[in-house]
């Protein structure tokens, strides 16, 4: 089979340049496309270079439409706006898309769901293989123990990160959610501060550090009555994320057009 033709969105970014590496080193994969934003100072510099590999001769380009007819998939770690506006684009050109963007609203979620009649979406909070079976295991966990347990997720990220709680955190909470058999968005409590009055039962609570270059720290913590059950995910390296994602871009190529998640990839959907 002929290699996958990928671009990159953001190549000029931490993430971007991390996968423009790890595609350099993936069998059946080659980068066609390095994409920015219009009024990056990057724009025309050699994406290899950028990346700390030898030139490669794909110069960073804010023209999707343009780089997107010779590719097969686009890899997108952006930020929603940036995202979103990529979503037609893929859909129009029958691109694998694949989603490790966080922050994504409601409506956000809403315009992505709706090419996936005719395209291929794989949208995660997180593409890392531990933190999803972590998230099968805190949905298992939030099943079995008794509801009296309160679920509390903690997570700590890099101070340069935007967004809060992290995308992972709330797929720890979505999947906490379903193992309780109640909606994340009515018992979600965030960002508590002087007097809050005692915890309100039954709801998933939520406390985000920033500090450092760390990763991606995450624990989910369920504090029953004279006892506490913590299952934790700690991430080393961003490589890990960027592995995650060709993975899932692989794997959708040739699937028929929907919405997938890193469960659907990883085959632990019914966890």
């Amino acid at each position: 089979m002929a290699d996958m033709r990928l671009i990159v969105a953001g190549a000029g970014g931490r993430m971007g340049r991390t996968l423009t590496r790890v595609i350099s080193e993936t069998e059946g994969a080659v980068l066609v496309g390095a994409l920015e934003a219009p009024t990056s100072e990057l724009l025309g510099k050699d994406a290899g270079v950028l990346a700390g590999l030898p030139a490669n001769g794909t110069k960073l380009s804010a023209d999707l439409w343009a780089m997107s007819e010779a590719a097969d998939g686009i890899l997108d770690f952006t930020v929603p706006a940036a995202t979103i506006a990529n979503v037609a684009i893929a859909a129009q050109r029958g691109l694998v898309h694949v989603i490790g963007t966080t922050g994504l609203s409601a409506s956000d979620d809403a315009v992505i769901k709706s090419v996936t009649d005719r395209a291929v979406v794989v949208k995660s909070g997180n593409m890392s293989l531990g933190v999803n079976l972590l998230a099968a295991l805190v949905r298992r966990a939030a099943k079995s123990l008794d509801p009296s347990f309160d679920i509390e997720i903690l997570e700590l990220h890099h101070r340069a990160k935007v967004d809060a709680p992290s995308g992972t955190a709330l797929m720890l909470g979505q999947a906490a959610a379903e193992g309780r058999g109640i909606a994340l968005e009515n018992h979600s409590a965030r960002g508590r501060d002087g007097m809050t009055g005692a915890r309100r039962d039954g709801d998933i609570g939520f406390a985000s550090l920033r500090g450092g270059t760390a990763a991606g720290d995450h624990s989910v913590i369920f504090a029953g009555h004279h006892e506490r059950l913590i299952l934790s995910h700690h991430a080393e390296d961003r490589t890990l994320f960027a592995h995650g994602a060709l993975k899932a871009a692989l794997w959708a190529q040739g699937k028929n057009p929907g919405l997938y998640s890193m469960f659907d990839v990883l085959g632990i959907g019914d966890s």
